[in-house]
């Protein structure tokens, strides 16, 4: 009785109501829910619907609907929504070109176009080092990845570095390294191919540069496939993003692999998160990011709050991120212009970042955040970020300086009480806030962000990253 009951449920509530409507939300939605969704209905089409008309008209609208997911990626591959939702995002699209691959005895097959390749490489294009990824939106800073699917998706595209990448993950202890615990789409071709997958060099590719244009993204650090020395990522975009914060202008910096200047993340889901008071939970605002309040006023919500003028360059000696944050600002902030220029400096072992700014009116307050992890001491003219054990591992360490002459440091330390945030950075963090000593009309704000060079940090051999070039 157990077999034709789970047949009758599941036409009953997926095979017949999702060929039926053009109207559930997710068809043709441009973030994760749409290949999730349409992955698994797949499954069920291919699986469990005996009539070859309706199994054909099924897949045809999946594949329309998985399109149009692919049509808002730009051909960088760039995830919005950031490496947390890759797996069900990038990683449920590798699901359902596989079910094609495989129900077609390969003659579907699209992994020869770029644009996929680049969508499974950005997994790895996002990620500082060892568990730490950058994490930009609704992610954690700190994330096990499937190994398999990692490995996998690295085979189908040739990419080698995506396969070493895999099987640093199946080395981790986690449960989550082979993981066999998924839905079958991934747990049967986890345990199949897990012989392919333990023969596998480990390695982190960890990319010297990465710019994903379309998203507005930057990942630089100080040598390529080695986390020792400085990492440094910052975005523009706009404020209107799947899973978004209002974080235009938003830099992160990791010293020897390890957390320095941070974005916090995300709390445990509930309703509010997902209603119209979502930006009301502070790790949703802008004043809580690595960004300036004006005259008490932080970035609003929306497509039109956006970066303008954004321009990467990089060289074997810098890799810079310019753009003007003005736009993202509530108009009542009464910002004319304000340029944001992110550097990593690979001469001298820094990140400069450099606000230069103009207001159509004298502002009484104009005050900039830093978030860390770290303990802060402040001295005259420079903040000393030092070692603080975490959940699993500890903070990086490290120091900021920038002009004592014009901004007064302070020091806000932030319980955290949420067990998801609990989780990566224990029981606190701190806000650093510098504040103009005075009224001013415009002005110009440097932070030069060092760290404690450690001869200890992870690198991935030179030969070995050789070996593992895609």
């Amino acid at each position: 009785m157990i077999r034709p009951r789970l047949v009758r449920e599941v036409q009953q509530r997926i095979l017949w109501p999702c060929l039926a409507r053009d109207d559930f939300w997710w068809m043709g939605f441009t973030n994760n829910w749409n290949p999730w969704v349409s992955s698994n209905w797949l499954a069920c089409a291919l699986l469990l619907e005996n009539d070859t008309a309706r199994r054909l008209t099924a897949v045809g609208k999946i594949l329309r609907s998985v399109d149009k997911f692919i049509d808002v990626y730009g051909d960088d591959g760039g995830c919005d929504e950031g490496p947390g939702y890759w797996t069900r995002a990038g990683a449920s699209l590798f699901d359902c070109l596989e079910l094609l691959h495989w129900a077609s005895g390969g003659k579907i097959s699209v992994y020869g176009e770029p644009k996929i390749a680049n969508i499974a490489r950005f997994v790895y294009r996002a990620h500082i080092a060892d568990r730490w990824f950058v994490n930009f939106a609704d992610a954690s800073a700190r994330m096990e990845q499937s190994a398999s699917l990692l490995y996998r998706f690295g085979q189908r595209i040739g990419d080698k570095r995506l396969m070493g990448f895999g099987a640093f993950f199946r080395d981790s202890g986690s449960s989550a390294a082979p993981h066999i615990s998924d839905n079958g789409t991934r747990s049967l071709p986890a345990v199949f191919g897990y012989a392919d997958l333990a023969a596998a060099i480990p390695c982190q590719p960890l990319p010297r540069d990465v710019w994903l244009g379309d998203i507005q993204v930057m990942v630089a650090r100080t040598t390529e496939g080695s986390s020792a020395g400085l990492t440094v990522a910052a975005k523009g975009g706009h404020n209107d993003e799947s899973h978004n914060h209002n974080d235009v202008g938003q830099f992160i910096v990791y010293a020897d692999g390890e957390p320095l200047l941070i974005d916090i993340g995300v709390e445990t889901y509930t309703r509010k998160t997902f209603s119209a008071q979502r930006y009301e939970i502070w790790t949703m605002r802008s004043v809580y990011h690595n960004l300036p309040s004006v005259n008490g006023c932080e970035q609003l919500t929306g497509r039109q709050f956006a970066a303008r003028d954004v321009k990467y360059q990089a060289d074997d000696a810098v890799s810079r991120l310019s753009l003007c944050l003005a736009p993202a600002y509530d108009p009542k902030a009464g910002v004319a212009r304000w340029s944001r220029e992110v550097v990593l400096d690979r001469t001298s072992g820094a990140v400069n970042v450099t606000d230069d700014w103009e207001l159509s009116s004298v502002a009484n307050d104009i005050t900039w955040s830093l978030l860390t992890p770290c303990r802060v001491a402040l001295q005259d003219g420079r903040i000393v970020l030092a070692r603080r054990p975490l959940p699993n591992g500890q903070s990086g360490a490290g120091g900021i300086e920038y002009d004592a002459t014009t901004v007064a440091a302070s020091i806000e330390e932030i319980p955290v009480t949420d067990a998801n945030l609990a989780s990566v950075w224990g029981d606190r963090l701190y806000r650093i806030l510098l504040a103009a000593r005075r009224p001013v009309l415009a002005g110009r704000m440097v932070i030069r962000v060092t760290c404690e060079l450690d001869a200890t940090s992870q690198t991935c051999d030179h030969n070995q990253r050789r070996q593992h070039e895609g």
